[in-house]
């Protein structure tokens, strides 16, 4: 057994069926929303949830914003990315991930590529991916909770080549699978792995090792390995890439705390512990970066944290204290709008709190009862909340009090609710149309009228 998962891990241009568009012409994906912008990976282009787009709508009636079209679909907790007209889903049904290439206007199918997997998740949970497509140029990867990475052209759906990780760098599953949406830099697809050695224990008896691929950069072109770094295990946080005092940094959130890194030449600066006690705990939500400051956030024991990165490495500004936690971030990535931090705070359903917090302070300026827990985004001054029953807020992003602008549940014309638990994805929103997905189901409402689109400068 062990021999064949090494011949499944090694990286070959595959030759299987490629999947057939459906469309007469691909290539050239009808487009009439020209204005706004596009939505090509996890948390947008910025990885930090917030939008350019302005002109959204206020005023909502209590089926939500018109319904443009709708999809059902399979198992998985990944959101959508969009670019050029085209929009990626990625589930699973039965034994099979696929992912799909839509037209984001209309719904359309374009093409479909699909692979057998037989993950099943430790604790009951949803067996389909958690990574969202991320799309570059020509090209859209994924990557599946059982560890398959793939690149795929955007046009017609040709698998170019794949990498079996979990096969290659001894991943021990972690409770829910892989989660981490990998992110490009320049040449490389930079990817948290997590693996351990042949003889490491199993996740649950809490003594599995890393083997020092705790983040794994790949040629974005052949799936070659460039570099790899860390003896940090998986976590379900994303990796985020920005310049600090004229350098490049990369920062995961991985499962023992946050690691800091040269993303070109794969060196690795520092690792700042940050983790619950508790076995049964995860790191979920992706740090958030202001200038030279990084954010990160967990729901399980030590809450919140803010550090100043410099040469010789982060520096605690403030971090939360047994019983006065400010931000207590489950997997929803808090949102940074003029300094300020809008973000959930729980657990559990019933103890999900709206919070906005002073960044640099860590005051807690208010918060408010939430539905559920929620995802979010920010555009024209105003979040957009998905919480996991279906209920879709939207907030005025505003420090010195909340108010709660519209609210509505997505209903079909019949009146029957579209998103069913675990909406637990975050929204999506590009050239005016927000992008929804619940347990079973992808629908897509207009936000924005196409007639009044307008773009401005990122908020």
């Amino acid at each position: 057994m062990r021999g064949s998962l090494l011949v499944l891990a090694t990286l070959s241009l595959v030759s299987m069926p490629q999947a057939q568009p459906l469309l007469a012409d691909a290539d050239a994906v009808p487009v009439t929303r020209t204005a706004g912008a596009d939505w090509p990976s996890f948390l947008g282009s910025g990885r930090d949830a917030r939008s350019p787009e302005t002109g959204i709508l206020t005023t909502w009636p209590a089926g939500g914003p018109r319904l443009v079209w709708d999809m059902a679909l399979g198992e998985g907790y990944a959101s959508v990315s969009v670019a050029d007209g085209r929009l990626f889903v990625f589930d699973r049904t039965d034994n099979t991930a696929r992912l799909t290439a839509v037209a984001s206007e209309t719904g359309d199918q374009l093409w479909q590529q699909t692979y057998a997997t037989t993950y099943e998740d430790m604790y009951g949970y949803s067996g389909g991916p958690r990574a969202v497509p991320v799309i570059d140029g020509d090209r859209v990867y994924i990557f599946g909770v059982e560890g398959r990475l793939r690149a795929h052209q955007v046009t017609d759906g040709k698998l170019l080549w794949e990498v079996d990780t979990n096969a290659r760098y001894g991943v021990q599953q972690n409770f829910f699978g892989a989660g981490s949406t990998p992110i490009i830099e320049g040449p490389l697809l930079i990817v948290p792995i997590g693996g351990s050695p042949a003889d490491s224990p199993g996740i649950k008896t809490g003594e599995v090792r890393g083997n020092g691929t705790g983040v794994v950069a790949f040629d974005k072109m052949t799936g070659t390995e460039r570099y790899r770094l860390s003896d940090e295990l998986a976590s379900y946080a994303s990796p985020v890439i920005t310049t600090i005092a004229d350098r490049r940094w990369g920062f995961h959130f991985a499962r023992g705390g946050l690691i800091g890194f040269e993303p070109t030449r794969g060196t690795l600066d520092f690792h700042f512990p940050w983790r619950a006690k508790i076995l049964e705990s995860v790191n979920a939500a992706t740090p958030v970066v202001s200038g030279d400051l990084v954010f990160i956030s967990e729901t399980y024991g030590p809450g919140s944290a803010l550090l100043r990165i410099t040469a010789d490495g982060p520096h605690v500004v403030w971090k939360d204290e047994r019983r006065k936690e400010r931000l207590l971030s489950h997997w929803a990535t808090p949102v940074l709008h003029e300094g300020h931090l809008y973000g959930v705070s729980g657990r559990g359903s019933g103890d999900a709190e709206l919070r906005c917090i002073h960044l640099e302070t860590g005051e807690v300026r208010w918060r408010e009862k939430l539905p559920g827990r929620s995802s979010m985004l920010l555009a024209d001054g105003h979040l957009v909340l998905l919480a996991e029953y279906g209920e879709l807020w939207l907030v005025e992003a505003n420090a010195e009090r909340f108010r709660k602008v519209a609210e509505a549940k997505p209903a079909d014309a019949s009146g029957k609710p579209l998103l069913r638990h675990p909406a637990w994805n975050a929204p999506v929103l590009s050239h005016g149309l927000l992008y929804l997905r619940g347990k079973d189901r992808l629908i897509a409402l207009e936000l924005i009228p196409a007639t009044g689109q307008a773009t401005s400068e990122a908020p």
